[in-house]
């Protein structure tokens, strides 16, 4: 039994053993592309903590030196690609910035969701494909975006990159800003032209937020567009939503600082670094006319974006993060495809990469279903060979007896298995209480039934030891594709979820998870099939066995009526 139980436990070591190279060689999307960059959103508590789905966030990637190979990408950067953690979904992407000699680049990606409390939201940038053409920039804030600038431009009018809007002035560059060039503005006005876009009905919803790194604190305008107006006054940032106005925040001047306001659901809410610093009852008046950035304003401004939605805390949260100094929020990896092994793990590797939590425990619980399986099939089988084994020895010495059965105990050590010797060994202590020593044939037919009831018995305690065990293998049959059908249909409901939740429904975000949520049923099954081979096989055996012991009891009573009953 000990090297049975050391064989199975040196099967499952080797089992993990050989999945762990599996789960350790990651999907790579494309073999002509030899190096990337994985860069992941921390939505937990060690990152910026998040309650609830973000979906339709744009966030600005930085590449450098430190987590991009710049040598083995184009020197124009025309091979970047950005493929979504399923290794399968190109995701749309815009760069703003790509300097190879300088090893520095900018790029906008938009992402379906970012999921909340979880490590692994990953996004992968490709490069170093010699052959790639550069594909055209994406346009990420075509639609649901009001007027969006990054400030980026050489010289010139700044550009809603939105809409298509350029403001009627020149705007001076600082070229160290935030993400690269800001607007450097020195108390003058800078203006974006009325027009269609920039209107919006009273009582509408709509989110401004915007980074600033003021020289002074004390006072300024950061931005008017009609009755709203968001400005600095003692340090304290100010919103004005017609008469109604909210006060809050602390903003240190020569520090980089997103604010922002949110308005919608009857309140006007201020955010600086993505908390709420303010709240008050508020609905938006009605907005029309050109926008003015910085009339008595002296610093930096830069990322300006103004939404048609009410825009969550999770939201500023995640975008003030995601485009400020690098933090807690995005880690970024390089690896190649040299680094991470064969570039193309099979069809195996991908179901088991995108198998969900639920589908995994469904999937331990039945590989525990499995080894006890195999452990109850080879333990039985053992036993049920040894015991017709040394049944048939015993059966022979039996049956080559021609006078006195109590000697037959005198080869015990021959059949320590045999079942049909137990109940020898039963009947000839019924034989021996009945003070038998010879061939007195002194058993009325009482005493034989009562021989042959005591018999029974124990030939009853003998097949419930046949059969111990084999209760599990038919939990094994049954039960096992039932769990693995739970976690199929789990695994199912939470793949729809997630692209119900991210909007995207391209068969490449949908494939990989219904396809490893199937995985549990093939478990289920695996789990099942040898359960029911072994589990016929073995009853087979032990109803032979059954029948033995049930003519075995005849022929002994009847042996022991012919040599000891009354005539």
């Amino acid at each position: 039994m000990s090297r049975i139980n050391r064989a199975f436990r040196g099967a499952a070591l080797g089992a993990v053993l050989a999945v762990l190279p599996m789960l350790a060689n990651a999907a790579w999307w494309n073999k002509d592309w030899t190096t990337r960059t994985r860069i992941t959103l921390n939505t937990t508590a060690a990152g910026v903590e998040t309650r609830e789905s973000v979906a339709g966030l744009v966030v600005a990637v930085r590449l450098h030196s430190g987590n991009f190979d710049f040598t083995a990408a184009k020197e124009d950067g025309s091979d970047l690609r950005i493929v979504a953690a399923d290794e399968k979904t190109p995701l749309p992407f815009a760069v703003e910035r790509y300097d190879g000699i300088n090893e520095l680049g900018l790029i906008w990606v938009a992402l379906p969701a970012v999921v909340p409390g979880t490590d692994k939201n990953t996004i992968n940038v490709y490069a170093g494909n010699a052959k790639a053409v550069a594909e055209p920039p994406a346009r990420l804030f075509a639609s649901g975006v009001t007027l969006l600038a990054h400030f980026g431009e050489a010289d010139g009018p700044a550009l809603d990159e939105a809409r298509g809007l350029k403001t009627e002035q020149p705007v001076i560059r600082e070229n160290n800003g935030l993400l690269g060039a800001s607007a450097r503005l020195a108390g003058e006005t800078v203006v974006f032209p009325a027009g269609e876009s920039l209107a919006a009905a009273a009582g509408a919803p709509v989110t401004v937020t915007f980074w600033i790194k003021p020289d002074s604190v004390a006072g300024g305008t950061l931005l008017q567009w009609g009755a709203l107006r968001l400005a600095l006054a003692e340090g304290k940032l100010v919103g004005q939503l017609g008469t109604t106005r909210v006060e809050g925040g602390s903003l240190p001047p020569a520090t980089w600082a997103q604010v922002g306001l949110v308005v919608g659901s009857g309140k006007a809410a201020l955010f600086v670094n993505g908390a709420k610093a303010a709240e008050a009852d508020a609905a938006l008046p009605a907005l029309a006319g050109p926008l003015t950035l910085g009339p008595g304003y002296a610093g930096l401004i830069d990322e300006l974006q103004i939404l048609p939605a009410q825009r969550s805390a999770d939201f500023l949260r995640l975008l003030a993060a995601s485009q400020g100094a690098e933090g807690k929020l995005v880690t970024s990896v390089r690896e190649s495809a040299a680094e991470t092994g064969d570039a193309d793990p099979g069809y195996m590797g991908v179901l088991v990469k995108n198998l969900t939590t639920d589908a995994w425990v469904v999937i331990v619980i039945l590989g525990l279903m499995f080894v006890l399986a195999c452990w109850v099939m080879v333990t039985k089988a053992a036993f049920v060979s040894r015991a017709d084994r040394d049944n048939r020895g015993f059966l022979h010495r039996f049956r080559a007896s021609t006078a006195d059965l109590l000697h037959l105990e005198e080869g015990a050590a021959r059949h320590p298995q045999s079942s049909l010797y137990r109940l020898y060994q039963s009947g000839v202590r019924e034989l021996k209480k009945r003070d038998i020593g010879g061939k007195t044939p002194n058993l009325s037919g009482a005493a034989l039934n009562a021989m042959k009831a005591s018999i029974d018995a124990d030939l009853v305690r003998e097949s419930h030891r046949l059969n111990s065990g084999m209760v599990l293998l038919t939990i094994a049959i049954s039960g096992g594709p039932f769990l693995g059908l739970l976690g199929t249909v789990a695994g199912v409901m939470i793949t729809f979820a997630a692209i119900a939740v991210a909007g995207d429904v391209n068969v490449n975000a949908i494939a990989p998870g219904i396809a490893s949520a199937l995985l549990a049923t093939v478990a289920g099954l695996v789990v099942a099939i040898p359960a029911l081979f072994g589990y016929n096989y073995l009853a087979s055996r032990i109803k032979n066995i059954s029948a033995d012991m049930q003519i075995f009891v005849d022929e002994f009573v009847t042996r022991v009526a012919e040599l000891y009953g009354q005539p």
